[in-house]
């Protein structure tokens, strides 16, 4: 028997999209029935592909009476009206990272949320893969003691990837705070129990034509005394992926010789109009898309997805999530427990989503804890704008549900 479908309504057809598309094609819990883009050549690539409706304005695709969750994946400066858009419909909400740009927007989206009834989540971020939730299930278990210690470290060619004007200013949600940083700080939160306490952090933009934080070192204490060391650049010089076995953030593996290769393609961009044609070529509905429709043909990753390197250290032993499963090494060997890839590449999300929807279970990403994400986030930017320790005061533990 055919399990109940989500009927969901897709807000932004670009990048964030294209990435979550496998997911919504391979999943059979999911059924695109909409999806909106100012785009003409997405809107008819997404009809063409799902046999769908699609609409120029999310506001007309959030009231549409057969679409039962809005993914949100249009610009960061948007998330908030548009989350606003669909709960006012009652409709159920999966928006990605960021939540929003403020704080006082992301709490707006709760409330609203809450008192309409509906769900609001917010991923895919890389504390949803495999290998980071076994982990943590894993620290919680108390086998190896208490958690102690976090170092996580990722470094990319973010910040040299084709990009729109807004993706280089940081008002309007860009650069590697907004970005980047999320992934890091729910991983270690996710880890460490979700309540960190302060803050100290560097944030840098070294590139003058590449206006916005493309890097940044941050030193975080949590509430129960434990501390988290995170560095991410998006510079492009070292890639992390060296340290991961040449597997990249997708779990796919990647070849060494790309090297240099997001600045050479970047060089050929002489002007933000020509950089910006680039990216939406490359994009859902753009005639260089090498992305598939719904005939479900998307390839598997053979790993799972990862998000550069990250240690956890407990009293008795060191845990490390990786591409193959978790690496744990205690006082007596280092082995490999290996995890299985899941049949759907960020099942995860959908599992999370489907589970609040249909099952009534209130999500482990809900408003709540992605505020909580977004305070540590800003505090980076403002501790590094300002020169000092920030303490942080909307943190939320991780729901118990979550550490059984």
């Amino acid at each position: 028997m055919s399990p109940r479908k989500l009927r969901i309504g897709v807000a932004g057809l670009g990048r964030a999209f294209s990435f979550m598309l496998p997911t919504f094609v391979l999943d059979e819990r999911i059924e695109l029935v909409a999806g909106a883009d100012p785009r003409a050549e997405a809107r008819d690539r997404f009809a063409a592909d799902f046999g769908a409706k699609t609409y120029a304005e999310v506001e007309a695709l959030c009231a549409d009476p057969d679409v039962e969750v809005v993914y949100i994946s249009t610009p960061h400066q948007h998330h908030m009206p548009n989350a606003l858009a669909a709960v006012r419909n009652g409709k159920h909400v999966l928006v990605e990272k960021p939540m929003a740009l403020g704080l006082d927007d992301c709490q707006t989206m709760i409330d609203v949320a809450r008192k309409a009834g509906v769900h609001l989540i917010v991923g895919h971020s890389h504390s949803f893969d495999g290998p980071v939730q076994r982990a943590g299930e894993l620290i919680r278990s108390g086998r190896y003691g208490a958690l102690k210690m976090i170092n996580a470290m990722n470094f990319t060619d973010f910040i040299y990837r084709p990009r729109r004007p807004e993706e280089l200013s940081t008002a309007h949600g860009g650069g590697v705070i907004f970005n980047q940083a999320p992934h890091q700080v729910e991983m270690l939160r996710l880890l460490g129990g979700g309540k960190l306490a302060s803050v100290r952090a560097s944030a840098g933009a070294w590139d003058s034509a590449r206006p916005t934080e493309g890097a940044y070192s941050a030193f975080f204490t949590f509430e129960n005394g434990a501390s988290a060391t995170l560095t991410y650049s998006g510079y492009a010089h070292f890639d992390t992926d060296e340290f991961c076995d040449w597997i990249a953030e997708s779990g796919a593996p990647k070849s060494p010789a790309v090297y240099g290769t997001a600045r050479r393609n970047l060089a050929a961009a002489p002007d933000a109009a020509t950089e910006a044609a680039i990216k939406a070529a490359v994009n859902y509905g753009g005639p260089k898309y090498a992305g598939n429709g719904s005939g479900g043909s998307f390839a598997r990753p053979p790993f799972h997805q990862n998000f550069g390197l990250l240690v956890a250290s407990c009293e008795g032993g060191d845990l490390r999530p990786t591409s193959k499963g978790v690496m744990i090494y205690d006082h007596e060997r280092a082995q490999l427990e290996p995890l299985a890839v899941p049949p759907v590449p960020r099942q995860e999300v959908i599992d999370e989503l489907w589970n609040a929807v249909v099952g009534g279970v209130e999500p482990v990403h809900n408003g709540e804890w992605s505020l909580a994400t977004m305070e540590a986030c800003l505090a980076i930017l403002r501790s590094s704008r300002e020169g000092r320790e920030i303490a942080l005061s909307r943190q939320v533990a991780l729901p118990e549900r979550a550490a059984l």
